[in-house]
């Protein structure tokens, strides 16, 4: 059964790891990531984009085939279905189709639009059992055309969002969506301090968790990061995989075009990818 990310997020605070979300994009990145959280006994949450949404032809043909596969693979670990990133209306669209969590980006409006919407959403949230993220302080790089230079959060802005109820928060701390550009600074962990102590047991969600050293990832679970969101890493080990699939003329020998075998290589990367991401957050056996 799909839950709320609340529960989920609240004890790895407390016990001083994050829950991987992982971006799903069709069938094989959801069977992937459901099959490895189950083998690691680990609570999980599965990111969905407007623009993922979208090529899988809408929420609700998501939601459908989340719950369908969270049964009939007999998943027992905690599985939270969130939208990633989502506007306004996309927020209302995933309510309607049975997510159990969203996460409004207001992070392009002024505060006071984005306080006023974040405090409807949450309301709203709230009073269906769904979980909610908010955002403050744009998050670098590119995703699904939102664009962000990484800029770095008010603290007193976090807080102020934080206030209002949502359940985790996510600040930019320099951090990137994508591959990180040669001569990137690093994250900037005075800043998430800053955040840390203006917003207390607020479960803090760090973005762009690709390519991030593992020493940095540590230290900002250390300083009350419990959401960590994946997504590239797991696409360039897909692609990768494929590749060299293709490459070694695979596809070519009997039915390897069939896409159950095509595609296998690219799946058995994604749960190699996750199982690593899972260990260095620490969810493994968390269940």
């Amino acid at each position: 059964m799909l839950v709320s990310a609340k529960d989920m997020l609240v004890k790895a605070k407390e016990g001083h790891y994050a829950v991987g979300q992982f971006n799903i994009n069709n069938l094989e990145w959801t069977k992937s990531v459901l099959l490895t959280a189950e083998e690691l006994k680990s609570p999980v949450i599965l990111g969905v984009s407007e623009g993922a949404g979208k090529y899988m032809t809408g929420f609700t043909t998501v939601a459908a085939m989340v719950k369908a596969m969270d049964e009939s693979l007999g998943i027992t670990v905690p599985v939270a279905l969130h939208l990633d990133h989502g506007t306004y209306e996309g927020c209302y669209k995933c309510i309607k189709a049975g997510f159990t969590s969203i996460m409004f980006d207001g992070s392009h409006y002024d505060i006071e639009e984005n306080v006023a919407k974040t405090s409807e959403l949450v309301n709203v949230s709230h009073q269906l059992g769904l979980s909610i993220e908010a955002e403050v302080g744009s998050i670098g790089g590119e995703e699904d055309g939102v664009v962000g230079m990484g800029e770095c959060a008010d603290p007193d802005e976090c807080k102020r969002i934080a206030d209002l109820g949502v359940d985790m928060l996510a600040a930019g701390i320099g951090n990137i969506h994508g591959k990180y550009p040669e001569g990137w600074p690093g994250l900037r962990f005075d800043v998430l301090d800053a955040i840390q102590q203006k917003t207390g047991i607020m479960p803090l969600v760090l973005h762009g968790g690709t390519g991030i050293p593992a020493d940095m990832i540590k230290k900002a679970i250390n300083l009350g990061v419990s959401k960590i969101n994946v997504n590239t890493e797991c696409q360039l080990s897909f692609a990768d995989a494929t590749r060299k699939y293709v490459e070694a003329g695979k596809d070519l020998e009997g039915k390897g075009f069939d896409p159950r075998k095509l595609l296998a290589p690219g799946a058995e990367a994604i749960k190699a990818t996750v199982k690593e991401k899972m260990e260095l957050f620490g969810s493994v056996g968390k269940a």
